[in-house]
């Protein structure tokens, strides 16, 4: 949001890039890393020149200090050191910062809902050797991720292909009670968890992957007069790497297929009742 906003003003004060950087003495790669939001060592300096340079009223400079402030934040999950990937540090602040996550999944649980045991197994599918503290420390982060869950004005849908009840992820056992924990958790106001069933066949949801879409608060503060609005991001997780999409365009292509993967889902409380029946069965 800084930096959208940093160049938004410029663009609107009629400033160059060359004459932003030349104000604050930094090189056309950083102001561009600034502008773009990515990993910059911000300064005071840097945004009260910016804003002297762009005119900017009293209100919108102390709202962009604030930002400042809350950008040099360290992130809970900066705690967990190693266990976070360099791709999904940058998520997991989207996700504490969102106000409404939908995800559409073809074969796994997303994080936020997975019980413990089930993360434990899939940590041990794609990292065998890793020693048993170092996985349990992932496990716990995922947990603390879960809290999130918790604040009521965080609103979270989930919709899943039926395979995703199928694959026995860490046996029997460990499903039985992950099926139990959707439908314990799918009680929430705010969580709504529906199944695609297979025999809708061809669907749309089959072509896009797996995606999550965030969306944000409008940002108010008693300097600002008028609202700043984040727009959302899709995000579109690899092996190796992430995706993060947020042109206007990229956005309404994956509403428009949220549209239709929901066309096709069952309600929440046929959603209950395949799941308590595909525990059941998990149970023998």
């Amino acid at each position: 949001m800084l930096g959208r906003q940093l160049r938004s003003m410029r663009e609107k004060a009629g400033v160059s890039m060359t004459q932003a950087c030349k104000a604050i003495e930094v090189s056309p790669q950083t102001m561009w890393r600034m502008e773009g939001g990515q990993s910059v060592k911000l300064k005071v300096v840097y945004i009260e020149a910016l804003c002297r340079l762009y005119e900017a009223s009293d209100e919108d400079a102390a709202a962009l200090l604030g930002l400042v402030e809350e950008a040099q934040r360290t992130g809970w999950w900066h705690s967990y050191g190693d266990c976070v990937p360099v791709h999904f540090d940058l998520y997991l602040g989207l996700e504490e910062a969102a106000r409404r996550l939908t995800t559409w999944q073809l074969t796994l649980l997303p994080g936020l809902l997975q019980t413990p045991e089930y993360r434990r197994a899939m940590i041990w599918t794609v990292f065998p050797g890793m020693p048993t503290a170092a996985v349990e420390q992932r496990v716990a982060m995922t947990v603390k991720r879960q809290e999130r869950l918790r604040e009521t004005d965080f609103v979270t849908t989930a919709l899943l292909s039926e395979a995703v009840l199928h694959h026995h992820v860490g046996g029997q056992s460990v499903m039985a009670d992950q099926l139990r924990h959707l439908v314990a958790i799918g009680a929430s106001a705010n969580v709504s968890i529906r199944v695609v069933p297979q025999r809708v066949g061809s669907h749309l949801g089959l072509q896009t992957g797996p995606f999550v879409l965030l969306e944000f608060p409008t940002r108010t503060s008693p300097e600002l007069r008028t609202k700043w609005v984040e727009p959302p991001v899709v995000y579109v997780e690899g092996f190796t790497g992430a995706l993060y999409l947020e042109k206007g365009s990229e956005i309404d292509s994956y509403r428009s297929a949220l549209v239709e993967i929901k066309r096709h889902a069952l309600d929440e409380q046929d959603t209950r009742d395949m799941l308590v029946q595909a525990a059941k069965e998990y149970d023998g």
